[in-house]
């Protein structure tokens, strides 16, 4: 009984970690739009906008939520944001830390 208890604590866990897992191609699919200021591989043409190639998911996902939140102000990047859920947000932010590790 208690090894049927620890095995299925153990598929649970396992479960919920990979449903929370970031979707990298999704996230590739989302980020096209930035493309425009911040480069087809993630390494911008424009001096003043960030790199974003192998940036920390952390980081890219916090400043995302940040302009979403209108807590960092920038017109083009809180529009941007706006459309973006949760997921969204993970995604890109994972596709982006994926491109410094190529």
């Amino acid at each position: 009984m208690k090894l049927q208890f620890l095995i299925s604590l153990f598929i649970i866990s396992f479960a919920s970690t990979a449903a929370t897992a970031a979707d990298i191609e999704a996230g590739k699919k989302r980020a096209a739009v930035c493309i425009g200021c911040h480069g087809p591989d993630g390494i911008s043409f424009i001096p003043t906008y960030p790199n974003l190639k192998g940036q920390k998911a952390a980081y890219t996902e916090k400043q995302l939520r940040d302009f979403k939140a209108k807590k960092r102000i920038d017109p083009t990047m809180i529009a941007q944001s706006m459309s973006l859920s949760d997921a969204d947000i993970k995604n890109i932010a994972a596709y982006y830390e994926s491109l410094g590790k190529k």
